[in-house]
């Protein structure tokens, strides 16, 4: 097949590759996301936040194709498993944190890595979600959010959203997950 160029939103049962200044999203307030403007893309958020900032994930559906939608698989499909978030923060937040939250009936699971980048504890700390988690917090210290801190997140099955990433943080570092 040959490279084809799409302006606007691509959805694709067999996955694609995106590149260019369109493949960033720079989000500076509280926030829904979506797997049409958000899915696939590195989510760039971070600095000198105005107040908190929060990214509500959007709720997986697990749906199957409806039976009217004949052979092979449904582009209109209301599953959105499989959808990938990344979110990146570029510089550090300050004063202000970042939250990472689901609906609260999806949950977390999975681990992010803790990178202590003043060491005054243990350099390398892994935190994994308990069953209960539907939030990630990131303040700028103890539970991440130093510049070049990322996350990626996956929606792999009804109710559950896989979680990766490495954060840097500073102090006596905590886990930056939690319940709502």
């Amino acid at each position: 097949m040959a490279r084809t160029t799409f302006q606007g939103p691509v959805r694709s049962l067999g996955g694609v590759y995106q590149q260019g200044p369109a493949s960033i999203v720079s989000i500076t307030s509280s926030t829904t996301l979506t797997p049409e403007d958000h899915g696939g893309r590195i989510i760039s958020v971070g600095g000198s936040l105005a107040s908190a900032v929060t990214l509500t994930l959007a709720t997986i559906s697990a749906a199957t194709n409806p039976t009217t939608s004949g052979p092979g698989q449904d582009p209109n499909t209301l599953n959105n498993q499989g959808v990938v978030y990344t979110i990146w923060v570029p510089t550090s937040i300050s004063t202000n944190s970042l939250k990472i939250g689901t609906d609260g009936t999806d949950k977390f699971v999975g681990t992010i890595v803790m990178n202590d980048v003043d060491t005054d504890g243990a350099a390398l700390v892994g935190f994994s979600a308990a069953a209960a988690n539907d939030f990630i917090n990131l303040n700028g210290t103890t539970t991440g959010g130093v510049a070049g801190s990322w996350v990626q997140i996956f929606a792999i099955a009804a109710l559950k959203y896989m979680v990766t990433g490495t954060v840097l943080g500073t102090g006596t570092v905590a886990t930056p997950f939690a319940n709502s």
